[in-house]
């Protein structure tokens, strides 16, 4: 039998990983105040594609975030934190930019969104955000990428939109972009990935 080694990443990772899901579900954004670190984010409401997610994270359960993210220093380098500079706000603004993009979009409530965050060193930072997603493969990281997308900017509206900005539309800046694929295709994909995640994940 291998020996249980408490520093081995992995082993380093979960434990990140179970510090924050031991932390309380607050609103979308929270509260402000400073730090970096990772996050969870919850959906509970009654858009149809999303059911199978909503049932997961009802009545108290939040077992199933749709989005896993981090927010790390700016000019954080490997191992650079703890050198007396602050992160300032960065994981609160994160938070708020999502809550911006969810309040823009047409088809969603912005109440209907909860999260979990946590404030942590920003070695951990990269780690912690990529155990979680293996554990939890969710949606808008795994199948329907962009919410986490900032305009590209002027003279860079070339690229295609976004399968987030297909499904959910309201971002202004979305709307620049050529669209390869329809509301309803993107749609079905999302419904057929989250027909293979395990009902309870986190139980």
């Amino acid at each position: 039998m291998k020996a249980y080694n408490p520093l081995n990443k992995k082993n380093l990772g979960q434990s990140v990983a179970r510090a924050l899901l031991q932390e309380d579900i607050s609103s979308l954004p929270p509260p402000r105040f400073k730090g970096a670190g990772v996050y969870l984010i919850y959906y509970v409401g009654e858009f149809n594609t999303y059911q199978r997610i909503s049932e997961m994270n009802r009545e108290g359960k939040y077992s199933q975030p749709i989005y896993i993210g981090k927010a790390v220093p700016k000019g954080a380098r490997k191992g650079g934190y703890g050198l007396g500079e602050s992160p300032g706000q960065v994981l609160f603004n994160r938070l708020r930019e999502h809550a911006e993009s969810i309040r823009s979009a047409e088809n969603l409530n912005l109440s209907d969104f909860h999260c979990r965050f946590l404030v942590i060193d920003d070695i951990w930072i990269p780690l912690a955000e990529s155990l979680l997603i293996e554990m939890f493969n969710p949606l808008w990281n795994r199948e329907i990428d962009g919410f986490g997308n900032h305009d590209p900017g002027s003279g860079r509206y070339n690229q295609q939109r976004s399968l987030w900005d297909v499904l959910h539309p309201g971002r202004s800046w979305a709307y620049k972009l050529p669209s390869a694929r329809k509301n309803e295709e993107v749609g079905e994909k999302a419904q057929q990935y989250l027909s293979t995640i395990p009902q309870g994940t986190q139980d």
